[in-house]
């Protein structure tokens, strides 16, 4: 049930959240012509809950139950994109996307838990090392369908698209997914039980485990997809480029997968930053080496797909999994908020031979702040 493709299907939708608003950034100006600069926050506010309230969502999921919160985050994700087809004023533009970030927070806390907890044990590596697909698939699927549409029909269109496919996987899951058993009493939902909690999660070296890899690798993923297409020759680019994520899916699910059938997730994720931080060695030796660059996606594909099967194996029980959730979604916003600008501004003071070498010391220190973390544990 836990690998059904609806639940699956439910990830696709919560990254298209994300992603339909950036594969069609160019297009924005033609329906908010006076916006400027405030645009970026039409893209940027979903990240910004995440990192606000990533942790409360792992309590408000908990709270009021995995496949409740996972059900009503889909319709109001459906009614979100419906109200965006009608191209509101930007402020209403941005209230909305407050609410879909709330929405998005819901539905990445909500499924990987439900998935760990309903799929047999055997099954968990597997099963949630497709999920952490989710994302690549969602943005390669909106570039090469979602952006074309916006284009030929227009921006509306592809908000309501994406309206219609939250509402379908709502009702297929409304029919299917069945619910985890009662844990007992919640602890009351407070601003001194949300404070305690972060201390709580931040302080387990095995809640958060996963969140602190997950920083690092989403630092680095985003910050080298999106800086280093300018430095790589122009008639190899687009391969490239379209090659890393299809590359960073494939490994995940081939050998990512063998590797978390005889060692700990935890291992598999160490062994994919110190690789991945060679291969930045290596385009450091070899500026913008094509074969560097798939490497290095290889590399991060074993990082993506074991952070995910790491937290059922390290927190047994659905709601230590739902805050480990919660610490990954804070932290991955976090690192995608910061991992762009933060390269950016040291390429303009040195030039290419910062963005692999910062990138290598990050993915080393990811790999440093498991290794702590497996120390603390024992």
């Amino acid at each position: 049930m836990a690998a059904d493709p609806d639940t699956l299907g439910a990830g696709l939708g919560a990254a298209a959240q994300y992603g339909k608003v950036s594969v069609i950034f160019d297009l924005l100006p033609q329906a908010y012509p006076d916006a400027g600069p405030a645009l970026g926050w039409v893209v940027s506010l979903v990240g910004f809950v995440g990192i606000l309230f990533g942790v409360v969502a792992g309590l408000v999921v908990a709270r009021i139950r995995y496949r409740r919160a996972l059900l009503s985050a889909l319709w109001v994700g459906a009614a979100v994109s419906l109200f965006q087809a009608s191209l509101p004023p930007l402020p209403w533009m941005l209230i909305s996307r407050v609410i879909e970030g709330a929405s998005h927070l819901a539905i990445v806390v909500a499924a990987p838990t439900l998935i760990a907890q309903l799929c047999a044990p055997k099954d968990r590596g597997l099963a949630l090392t497709l999920w952490g697909t989710f994302f690549g698939v969602a943005f390669a699927v909106l570039a090469f369908g979602g952006y074309p549409l916006a284009v030929n029909l227009g921006l509306p269109a592809l908000f309501a698209g994406h309206a219609l496919y939250m509402a379908v996987f709502a009702i297929l899951l409304g029919a299917r997914l069945r619910a985890l058993p009662e844990e007992g009493v919640q602890p009351e939902l407070s601003l001194s039980q949300i404070l305690r909690d972060h201390v709580k999660i931040y302080r387990s070296p095995f809640i958060a485990a996963p969140a602190a890899g997950w920083l690092f690798y989403t630092f680095s993923f985003v910050s080298v997809l999106t800086l280093l297409p300018p430095f790589l020759d122009p008639a190899l680019r687009a391969m490239v480029m379209t090659a890393m994520p299809l590359t960073s899916i494939v490994v995940s699910m081939t050998l990512g997968v063998a590797l978390l059938r005889i060692m700990p997730a935890v291992r598999v994720i160490e062994l994919g930053f110190a690789f991945s931080a060679l291969c930045m060695i290596w385009l450091w030796a070899v500026p913008a080496a094509p074969w560097a660059c798939i490497a290095l996606a290889g590399g991060l594909g074993l990082v993506q797909g074991a952070s995910f099967a790491a937290v059922p194996q390290l927190n047994d029980n659905a709601a230590t999994q739902a805050q480990a959730n919660g610490a990954m979604a804070q932290m991955g916003n976090l690192g995608n908020t910061l991992g762009t600008p933060v390269i950016a501004m040291a390429i303009a003071g040195l030039g290419y031979s910062a963005l692999p070498l910062l990138v290598a010391v990050v993915l080393a220190v990811g790999g440093l702040a498991h290794l702590l973390l497996g120390y603390a544990r024992r």
